[in-house]
């Protein structure tokens, strides 16, 4: 008997218990969906990551004292280590794969304006801090190198302070804010950016010029940290190695002495992220397959009764010339139908959920492709091997035994 006319007649018997064999695809359908979503939440979750850090400027290098913490806080204000102006005009000199370098410095407070105060941060930078960072400019405009030279008391802000300061759609430009009894005009806001991979929002702080913060402010000379931007996201490891060496030339280390510096890159930070991304995304995915595992013996389960239901037809079919492989195959052939449909259904029904999660969650959702096609593969292999023992077991029934079942 052709295969045709085995797909049809094992068609048939589904139709027969059409509910006993949508119960049956439940399985295959509630695991290819649950495998699905789940991968498209982890795969959404990592690229949100990296769009976010690469936001933050894929190509973006930073330089920080070795007694500082990863965060960038400085533990001390004096220290042999400390970053100063030196490594900073070092590193535009001796590193030609660095397109912009800029100092930073930082404090914290009460900014007040309008009877109306907030906690913010306060960055100290140089006049190309904004191209180094990725921010851009609402309204206003970004301080100058006479304002850096001057120290002079101006500032841009991020719109989580400007909002907190003077309300909602209103332009903070030209106004007057107070940051520790220190009066600053606001010159320009920034373009929103929202919160980061880690929960910070990147719109709560002030930028003004480094010399303004290390002079007024926090009453310092060195910095904090050094942020500089490679003239490509292929070019930063070539430029952490110009840095390096800039950096041990500037701050006369010898052969054989460790670095006082540490050095990041947003790759290293991408490509952490995505290590961790990775392995839960696995997790996820290993948790729906275990879906797919019990839909294949609910499967053999369904087809077991079936051979038994059936077994005085399958007498009677072998009694009159039916061989054990058509039998097989026509078995085979109903579970693979059970699994192949169910995990059509279960493609549907993931994608379907995936889009319905992240409009309801707001989570970032990507279905990847590979996941859908492999879903489907995994589906069609569970139905023929958990198919085939039950298969086998009414191909090898005797035709006397079998006709005499009850």
């Amino acid at each position: 008997m052709n295969i045709t006319n085995l797909s049809k007649i094992a068609l048939n018997a589904l139709l027969r218990n059409k509910f006993r064999a949508f119960l049956t695809m439940l399985g295959i359908i509630i695991g290819v969906a649950s495998v699905i979503a789940m991968l498209a939440i982890g795969e959404g979750s990592k690229k949100s990551i990296q769009d976010q850090i690469s936001s933050m400027g894929s190509n973006l290098v930073l330089i920080m004292p070795e007694n500082q913490s990863s965060g960038g806080v400085q533990q001390g204000n004096s220290s042999s280590k400390a970053l100063d102006m030196k490594d900073v005009k070092a590193i535009a000199q001796n590193s030609p794969s660095i397109v912009y370098v800029s100092p930073e410095v930082r404090g914290s407070g009460q900014v007040i304006a309008n009877g109306n105060n907030w906690p913010t941060t306060f960055y100290g930078a140089d006049v190309n801090y904004l191209d180094i960072k990725k921010v851009e400019i609402k309204s206003g405009r970004m301080f100058t190198e006479q304002e850096v030279l001057s120290a002079a008391k101006v500032c841009l802000i991020g719109q989580t302070v400007a909002e907190n300061l003077f309300g909602t759609n209103i332009d903070p430009v030209g106004q007057t804010i107070r940051f520790k009894n220190i009066p600053v005009k606001v010159i320009g806001l920034l373009v929103e950016k929202g919160e980061n991979t880690f929960g910070m929002d990147q719109d709560d702080l002030m930028i003004a010029p480094y010399t303004t913060v290390q002079k007024r402010i926090l009453a310092i000379t060195h910095v904090q940290g050094i942020v500089c931007s490679a003239i490509s996201e292929e070019a930063t490891a070539q430029a952490v190695t110009e840095i390096t060496s800039a950096m041990r030339q500037s701050h006369k280390i010898t052969d054989g002495e460790e670095d006082d510096f540490q050095i990041r890159t947003q790759a290293e930070l991408v490509s952490t992220f995505s290590s961790i991304s990775n392995i839960l995304t696995t997790l996820l995915g290993a948790i729906a397959a275990i879906s797919l595992l019990v839909g294949g013996i609910g499967i053999m389960n369904i087809m077991y009764v079936s051979v038994t239901e059936r077994t005085r037809e399958i007498g009677l079919r072998m009694s009159i010339g039916g061989r054990g492989l058509d039998i097989l195959m026509q078995f085979l052939i109903e579970s693979t139908f059970l699994s192949v449909i169910g995990g059509i259904i279960g493609i549907l029904v993931g994608i379907t959920a995936s889009a319905v999660i992240g409009n309801i969650t707001r989570w970032p959702i990507a279905v990847m492709p590979i996941a859908v096609v492999m879903s489907f593969l995994v589906c069609t292999i569970i139905g023929i091997f958990f198919g085939w023992y039950p298969a086998r077991k009414a191909a090898s029934l005797n035709p006397i035994d079998a006709l005499r079942f009850e």
